[in-house]
């Protein structure tokens, strides 16, 4: 595992508090609530804190690490997010257009107004899906994983699943494309497959597949070594297993990591949750945001892009739009962005932040947050569904901002 690259202290970190962060990670793999997890915290540029316990593969007693291969589900959709603003840069389209203009399955689309699943009533849509709609997950698209309404059962019913369909991720669309929208475009915020359909688009508009346009243009470009769709054979003893807790909180196996569904390649790459990929790959991913479009001397955006991206989109709050509450957090004081969650008031979310802060996670309760006031990111990775099984998203950001001890900005560098 990489050692951090500085003292905590020569960033405004205090290494007595960072230690509180090691602390509760020894308790959730010591209380059998987690097999294994990883925690990477680094400002200005430098990590201060990459720790790991427990195991990555519980049956094979393999070691979590920080070069350990996970599913990183939804933290995909900001990589989708970035295809889809680089081709926006190129003049392809601007955010405004209808998706029908690429996608014309999706003309003439209706929304639910009840009924049940073999009569369903509806109203013909207001207006056409807009791309920024499908960024900020307005589109009247939903997850069949929802279990929540009609069209959720719809989806499911259908098998609109871009984690396990075995057609083309053109199909799988022009599937979803045939059923109704769960609210008018733009009316409400509600988590989906946008991001899926946001894939499709990538590669129609570039005439490259989706998969290929991602590894080209963004993972090898920003040094992304392990990070893909699927995990290669030679790769697979670096893989993590994946767990949900079965009777009495025991952890049990839902996808393992030698013989589950990542060891080959995908008929479908899904831009909303498809990729794996390592705590030191994410960090580069974290650094090319924080430094607004640029690493290492390779910029795949302009900074005025990013900074679009990492503005709140909404008309006020998720909660305004619909969403109270969604995984284990609270949406009051949170907006979202293109591709992000964007902290709007740390006392309506109730949790330490900043407002500008940008953050997401995945369905295997992973999760990162890029606060570009403090200059700093954090990274959470584990295997453990749903990602609303623990508080780990909360609890962690509590422990990381209170090793805050110096003024933020540069006027706080000596």
């Amino acid at each position: 595992m990489s050692e951090p690259t500085c003292a905590p202290e020569a960033v405004g970190l205090c290494a007595e508090r960072l230690e509180r962060v090691d602390g509760w990670m020894r308790r959730y793999v010591e209380s059998g609530r987690l097999a294994g997890l990883s925690v990477t915290v680094a400002r200005r540029g430098e990590i201060a804190f990459a720790r790991a316990h427990g195991l990555c593969d519980l049956a094979r007693g393999r070691p979590m690490a920080r070069d350990t291969i996970l599913r990183i589900y939804s933290m995909t959709k900001p990589l989708t997010s970035v295809a889809v603003m680089m081709l926006y840069e190129e003049g392809r389209f601007q955010l405004d257009d209808p998706v029908t203009r690429f996608l014309p399955e999706f003309r003439g689309m209706r929304v639910l107004t009840g009924g049940s699943r073999r009569k369903w009533e509806n109203v013909p849509a207001e207006r056409d899906i807009t791309i920024r709609d499908l960024l900020t997950h307005t589109s009247g698209l939903t997850y069949g994983f929802m279990e929540s309404t009609l069209v959720d059962a719809m989806y499911r019913d259908e098998g609109i699943d871009f984690q396990t369909a075995e057609t083309s991720l053109a199909e799988v669309v022009a599937k979803a494309a045939s059923l109704p929208l769960l609210s008018q475009p733009g009316a409400e915020w509600n988590y989906s497959i946008g991001t899926d359909v946001l894939g499709h688009l990538v590669a129609v508009v570039s005439g490259q597949p989706f998969d290929a346009f991602l590894r080209e243009r963004i993972i090898r470009p920003l040094g992304m070594v392990d990070t893909d769709f699927h995990v290669p054979a030679e790769k697979l003893a670096r893989f993590a297993s994946n767990y949900a807790h079965g009777e009495g909180g025991r952890l049990t196996l839902i996808d393992d990591a030698v013989e589950g569904r990542y060891a080959h390649p995908r008929r479908v790459a899904s831009g909303g949750g498809g990729l794996v990929s390592t705590a030191a790959d994410y960090a580069r991913f974290c650094r090319f945001i924080l430094n607004r479009g640029e690493l290492d001397g390779v910029r795949l955006l302009g900074r005025k892009s990013v900074d679009l991206m990492t503005t709140n989109h909404l008309r006020g709050d998720l909660a305004d739009m619909g969403q109270p509450r969604f995984s284990e957090s609270s949406y009051a004081g949170i907006g979202f962005g293109l591709g992000f969650s964007v902290m709007l008031d740390p006392a309506k979310a109730q949790i330490l932040g900043t407002p500008g802060e940008v953050a997401w996670g995945g369905a295997a309760s992973t999760a990162f947050w890029i606060d570009p006031a403090e200059e700093l990111f954090v990274i959470l990775l584990t295997q453990l569904m749903p990602s609303s099984a623990l508080p780990l998203r909360r609890e962690l950001r509590v422990l990381t901002y209170a090793a805050l001890v110096d003024q933020a900005g540069p006027t706080a560098r000596r």
